[in-house]
């Protein structure tokens, strides 16, 4: 997209009429468009991903917009985010940092001194929000790019950057590195971490390779 860009086209009664609504927010959302990649979908209100759209339960449903979709490497893919260690809404002083390679698009990211990274989250997303916090400030959900933060804080400044998700103003921080990109590879460097897609558990894993598919998921919004 570029900047003033109309997104999507106005809604018609026949999409109205074939629009499919989801229940059980984001990662049903994914788990449902990938099992119809030509449907048109009304996601739940209570989800993250309708946050990020401004859906509510009365909201008419005057739009159709392409969303883009975060495929993950042996997985189903994610609607809204990929989070890789410890959640940042979880994050407390006593979780270790730890050696990480964060690739996007081939540039190797580094730490905020120019050095290695250590780190207790990766996160990975298209959309904005994470339970309803605004981890993302700059995602969003239909621009064919992955916003990427990589959280390596000391452990007294991770309340007061829980305390600043609600509103988005743990951002900019000099220990959290942004990166914005179409593919992504985390690789930690000592042992498989916590994987969370759309809020539901995965399998740790040390290696994960992510890449965006742009506008592959129609909402009706």
């Amino acid at each position: 997209m570029r900047p003033g860009e109309e997104w999507g086209r106005p809604a018609t009664d026949a999409d109205r009429g074939r629009a499919v609504s989801v229940t059980g927010g984001d990662a049903a959302l994914a788990a449902a468009a990938a099992a119809d990649p030509g449907g048109l979908w009304r996601p739940d209100p209570a989800g993250d991903l309708a946050r990020a759209l401004g859906i509510r339960a009365d909201t008419p449903g005057a739009r159709v917009v392409p969303c883009d979709a975060v495929v993950v490497a042996d997985g189903p893919p994610a609607v809204n985010a990929v989070v890789l260690g410890t959640a940042p809404d979880r994050l407390h002083r006593l979780h270790r940092r730890r050696p990480v390679e964060v690739t996007v698009d081939d540039r190797r990211l580094t730490g905020p001194d120019g050095g290695t990274l250590a780190a207790t989250t990766v996160v990975v997303a298209s959309g904005q929000y994470l339970r309803g916090l605004d981890l993302v400030p700059r995602g969003h959900p239909g621009d064919g790019r992955l916003e990427v933060l990589v959280l390596g804080l000391a452990p007294g400044e991770r309340g007061p950057m829980r305390r600043r998700l609600p509103t988005g103003q743990h951002l900019p921080h000099p220990r959290i590195v942004t990166a914005t990109g179409r593919r992504v590879r985390v690789a930690w460097a000592d042992e498989p971490r916590p994987v969370e897609v759309d809020g539901a558990e995965r399998a740790p894993q040390a290696v994960v390779d992510l890449a965006v598919s742009p506008g592959v998921v129609e909402l009706l919004v």
